[in-house]
């Protein structure tokens, strides 16, 4: 119940429950509350006895508690607590100083096994790898401790384990989950060569790995430390929790005492100072936004503190870069478009063949895509490349003309507007021979497929959306009709969409950005958050606040989203306990609440508070047990 739930002391362990000296203490003010409420010691006419024991037992952490926030100059419920329990006991009511002290002392287990909870959610990403790894030796296989491990180590992955490090697969077959790192919903095939990852799950066959990346030099590892320093960084709302939750006490001391002055009744004045709370935001503030960063975590989504968790919740514009974010960023090959009587796998071969030389993107998937049609190509006699403009070679002893309009009007070739004019979103190259168009083929940047629902559900939270991209006017507004975007910003390079994100946070907006590559760097530290796809560059990574595992968008709309009902959850609590409080000190005052239903409020409105914040926390993920897997599917030999 303390206004600094952070600190040491403050913790419980859920794991030891009521067999913990907290649980004993429990038990024992509940014994004498009911021999001080029965009169079992009314015999020898000392009800009291029992009463000072039960209170020296249970109020000893309280009072503790108390003095020792009061020596750091903080004012916390403990000490409000502490003043109400000694209060009750010097005017005889014992019976209403131990129910308080029963209240308080069970408040403070369920509210410590409501925060361990909270931090057990995030130290599952801890406890995922094993601590015992198969490491295969010049004399056989032997069991190491993980921290032992070196780079270089064979490891041996059964049927259902963990892989424990980063590295490539020396032997074996197998599928791999490996959704918590990349974001793929699907097992990806893995043979010897293969790249995997720690953190990984092997789900059929048994798997030898070399080992080049251990501990925290994982990609696994290097998500811990991030979610890791999100958890001990505070955010501005959870400072704000501390200064309110320490106002309240304040103002419930002096409001008792001006109850006191003015009734001179002193259960009204006790049942001030008990009825008043701030334990609900100063423990559930920070309880709030653990459980928001772990249910990101776990979602595919790494928040690297609680400042960007709380800004997240606050954004009204939502900036996209194209190319790599909202696409594959790969361009392939959508269409075929020949002139009329001419052979569409001639178009293709005489187009694959100019460009069998040619570096260009474009040019490459021209290629990939003719042999992946069982296309022969042929060799250019002659080769030449116009930058920005295209390919002159020739063929057979005739000349082939390929790449844009320009190159085209420049050598004299007719593009029918038809064909000229065919921009959906996409790059069309024109392929001419000896003089004759033969057609053009459509290239264009596939768009990834859970944009469009992204986008859409970030459009439902009434924010705006803006795609912002280097490429032409034509393609970005095609890509952004597809996606449900309306505000386009095209031919930008990585300053200009810097400068682009600067006027919307000088407007006052409050701006994410999504981008992937080092060109988006700029305009990611620019933005409030920055948010950079799992897959995009270390630079663009590392320049983030939020980074998705994998590419898929959807998991930026989910945290935006949990951000957003985090944000109303911390603030429905502020509003709750000073709803609370100002309606409880008022009938406190005017006498209308004893002490022991001032307990009761106190203590289940705190309550309620938490449990309104735990509702972010993440529930259990479901993990395949590795002992059956393993025995379905035989293990590697020694």
């Amino acid at each position: 119940m303390d206004a600094h739930p952070a600190d040491d002391h403050h913790e419980h362990d859920p794991a030891h429950g009521f067999k913990s000296a907290e649980g004993a203490r429990i038990a024992f003010v509940a014994l004498s509350a009911a021999a001080v409420w029965f009169g079992v010691l009314e015999p020898l006419g000392s009800p009291s006895v029992m009463g000072v024991l039960g209170l020296a037992v249970g109020g000893w952490p309280i009072f503790r508690e108390a003095f020792e926030n009061l020596l750091a100059r903080r004012m916390t419920m403990e000490l409000s607590m502490s003043i109400a329990i000694v209060a009750a006991a010097a005017i005889s009511q014992f019976f209403t100083a131990l129910i308080i002290t029963l209240f308080v002392l069970v408040a403070e287990v369920l509210e410590g096994m409501t925060v361990s909870r909270g931090r057990r959610a995030i130290r599952e990403l801890l406890d995922f790898l094993p601590e015992v790894i198969s490491v295969r030796r010049p004399d056989g296989v032997c069991e190491l401790d993980a921290r032992a491990l070196r780079p270089g180590d064979a490891v041996l992955v059964n049927p259902g384990g963990r892989i424990p490090v980063d590295g490539a697969v020396i032997a074996g077959h197998s599928f791999v989950d490996q959704s918590r790192i990349t974001g793929e919903s699907l097992p990806v095939e893995k043979t010897p060569g293969s790249a995997v990852f720690a953190g990984s799950i092997n789900q059929s066959g048994a798997l030898e790995i070399r080992a080049q990346r251990i501990g925290p030099d994982t990609s696994y590892g290097k998500i811990i430390e991030a979610v890791e320093r999100a958890e001990q960084s505070r955010a501005p709302v959870q400072r704000l929790a501390d200064r309110l939750a320490g106002y309240l006490v304040y103002f419930a001391l002096g409001a008792a005492l001006l109850t006191y002055l003015l009734t001179r009744d002193i259960r009204s004045t006790i049942s001030v100072i008990i009825v008043a709370g701030a334990c609900g935001i100063a423990a559930g503030t920070p309880l709030a936004i653990l459980g928001a960063i772990g249910r990101a975590a776990r979602g595919g989504a790494i928040v690297k503190g609680g400042l960007y968790l709380e800004q997240l919740g606050r954004i009204d514009t939502v900036v996209f870069d194209k190319t790599g974010t909202v696409t594959f960023g790969q361009p392939e090959v959508r269409a075929l478009h020949p002139m009329e009587g001419i052979d569409p796998m001639r178009l293709l071969e005489a187009a694959a063949a100019a460009e069998l030389r040619s570096e260009h993107p474009l040019g490459k998937t021209i290629v990939e895509y003719a042999r992946s049609a069982g296309r022969t190509i042929g060799e250019p006699e002659r080769f030449g490349y116009q930058p920005g403009r295209g390919i002159e070679a020739q063929i057979a002893g005739e000349k082939v003309l390929v790449g844009n309009l320009a190159l085209m009007r420049e050598h004299g070739i007719r593009v029918p507007q038809a064909l000229a004019g065919a921009q959906r979103g996409s790059s069309e190259v024109f392929i001419a021979q000896g003089g004759v168009l033969l057609g053009a083929i459509e290239i264009a940047d596939r768009i990834r497929p859970e944009a469009r629902s992204a986008v859409a559900d970030i459009d439902a939270m009434g924010l705006r959306t803006i795609l912002l991209t280097g490429d032409t006017r034509a393609v970005a507004e095609a890509v952004a009709r597809q996606l449900g975007i309306a505000e386009v910003a095209a031919d930008l390079l990585p300053e200009d969409k810097r400068l682009y994100v600067r006027r919307l946070v000088e407007a006052r907006h409050v701006v994410a950005m999504v981008g992937d590559g080092i060109n988006d760097a700029p305009a990611l530290v620019e933005a409030q958050v920055g948010v950079a796809m799992g897959s995009g560059t270390d630079v663009a990574r590392e320049s983030a606040d939020v980074v998705l595992l994998g590419n898929d968008l959807e998991k930026f709309a989910e945290t935006l989203a949990t951000a957003r009902r985090t944000r109303r959850i911390i603030w429905a609590n502020f509003a709750g306990t000073i709803a609370v409080d100002t309606l409880g000190i008022a009938l406190a005052a005017m006498g209308f609440l004893n002490p022991l239903l001032a307990a009761f409020i106190h203590v289940a409105s705190e309550l309620t508070f938490i449990l309104n914040s735990a509702r972010l926390l993440p529930g259990r993920p479901r993990v395949p047990a590795p002992g059956r897997a393993a025995i379905a599917t035989p293990t590697l030999a020694p």
